[in-house]
């Protein structure tokens, strides 16, 4: 109990930073499952984090969070409601980090299928082939838009108002008894959002969403040295510096999520860490800053790197060359 209480309390100091996720922290506390007939109140905690991609800003507004019985359908009679004040946050935000929306909600003991969130409104942000940016709202009177803002078209979000946006749990269900399961929930804003079929302009929200088990996470720190004999090249005559790159993670068949590179301890040695990513096969590599279009790296980029349930991986390359 004492391990995976530490894990909630390291996730939750994070959560300031702020959606690659959900995070659950479903604690049943001297519970039992409702079908014992004894006991039967756990605690809940939900967290909040993403996935970057390509749209440049992804507003939803959530009004309702809720657990749905494992075979209850959308029996609204079998709800627990965890939340029901609104709360309206950019997803882009969220990368790499958390967002606490409930904390310590008091929940029946039992097995519960799916976390579903009822979103009511929300818009998002693209950019144009010539630079510039539109918006796509679900309404162009919603509430979360910027003042002064002109949308260009709709965000269509079907039935996320009413039945919910639907979270599978792992294994088809979580059950809250004596034991304390933490679920890490990832969305994908890159893959959750993409144009109406049929040439109409307007764009849809088809959420792209994993649950694994927190457990089953890990951490990924990445370093970026240079060569000693590798002279920096300029570019508009000032040299480049390693804080220039950034480190690029891409699990297979996800989509990438790029960190700038810092030098905390002034020692020449930058790193970027991952937090809450999913055990699995992923590549590394690094992207260079503008005006560089030839680099490489010992090892070789892009790398094979694999993230172990529970583990904490490293990986370091060193800058050998680069050029305009």
């Amino acid at each position: 109990m004492l391990r995976t209480l530490s894990v909630a309390r390291r996730t939750r100091r994070t959560s300031l930073n702020l959606f690659a996720a959900l995070g659950l922290a479903l604690t049943g506390a001297a519970c039992a499952d409702s079908s014992m007939g004894n006991a039967v109140n756990g605690k809940i905690t939900v967290l909040l984090t993403d996935a970057p991609g390509d749209v440049k800003t992804a507003v939803v507004t959530i009004s309702q969070i809720y657990l749905q019985g494992s075979s209850d359908g959308d029996d609204a009679s079998s709800r627990v409601i965890l939340r029901d004040t609104p709360i309206t946050t950019d997803l882009l935000t969220l990368a790499n980090s958390t967002a606490e929306l409930v904390k310590d909600g008091t929940v029946p003991a039992g097995t519960y299928g799916q976390l579903r969130f009822v979103i009511t409104g929300g818009y998002i942000e693209v950019e144009n082939s010539d630079g510039t940016t539109s918006i796509f709202a679900s309404s162009p009177t919603y509430a979360g838009l910027p003042s002064g803002a002109t949308v260009a078209g709709s965000l269509q979000m079907p039935s996320y108002a009413t039945s919910g946006m639907k979270v599978k749990l792992p294994g088809g269900g979580v059950t809250l008894d004596a034991e304390q399961t933490v679920v890490l929930v990832d969305f994908d804003v890159s893959q959750s959002f993409g144009k109406a079929a049929g040439g109409s302009g307007k764009w849809v929200m088809t959420p792209v969403v994993t649950a694994t088990e927190l457990q089953f996470t890990g951490g990924l720190k990445i370093t970026l040295t240079k060569d000693a004999a590798l002279t920096m090249p300029s570019v508009n005559g000032t040299p480049i510096t390693l804080g220039e790159f950034k480190a690029k993670l891409t699990k297979s068949g996800g989509s990438p999520e790029a960190l700038p590179l810092t030098d905390a301890d002034n020692d020449g040695t930058f790193e970027a860490s991952f937090k809450y990513a999913t055990a699995g096969d992923y590549t590394v590599d690094f992207v260079p800053p503008t005006g560089i279009t030839q680099f490489t790296t010992n090892p070789a980029s892009p790398a094979p790197v694999t993230i172990v349930s529970g583990g904490s991986a490293t990986h370091a390359a060193v800058l050998m060359t680069a050029a305009p």
